[in-house]
């Protein structure tokens, strides 16, 4: 399978760990010679936009999108019609735009949870890192089944529903503890 924006990395439960990727599951936005950015989509902070940014007065959740830029702010979305500058990832789902679009969106309820997605930080890779990753196994890469719908698909099980449905030895791992030490 190729890489391509659209697609979905999902950690290899031998990342056990580390912090940033750990169970996580990556939407891959962008993918180019120069390389490839990405956000993870099942890392919910402890915070909502409203408490990033006070004149929205959202409650909308905030996801660790990665280690990258983490005092930016970020977003994927599935109104590209409401959003100019929107970038199209994949059928249905971009990336980006104008942000006082999305505050006055908000703001007059144009738009809820289920069409957009905030995340601190990124995910990047540089040319051919990822193919490296992929190589020795740190990630695998899937297609997105969900299309647009997988910002309302994220859950805290997410990364072990995945598992579950690759099968095989990745079954077993569904149910393993997150942090094997505490067992």
């Amino acid at each position: 399978m190729a890489i391509e924006k659209g697609k979905i990395l999902i950690a290899e439960p031998s990342i056990i760990g580390d912090i940033s990727f750990n169970r996580s599951i990556i939407l891959l936005a962008d993918h180019n010679t120069e390389g490839s950015i990405g956000f993870i989509l099942n890392k919910p902070l402890e915070c909502n936009l409203g408490d990033l940014i006070p004149e929205i007065n959202s409650t909308f959740k905030v996801y660790n999108g990665g280690p990258v830029q983490q005092d930016n702010l970020y977003f994927i979305h599935k109104v590209p019609e409401l959003i100019p500058g929107s970038i199209k990832i994949s059928e249905g789902l971009y990336w980006s735009g104008d942000f006082k679009h999305i505050s006055e969106l908000i703001r007059s309820q144009k738009i809820d949870e289920n069409d957009i997605q905030f995340f601190l930080g990124y995910s990047g890779w540089d040319a051919n890192q990822l193919n490296s990753e992929l190589d020795s196994k740190t990630w695998i890469l899937s297609e997105n089944t969900h299309e647009s719908d997988i910002i309302r698909a994220v859950d805290p099980s997410f990364w072990k529903d995945k598992m579950i449905a690759l099968g095989g030895e990745y079954s077993i791992w569904s149910n393993a503890p997150e942090h094997p030490s505490y067992n």
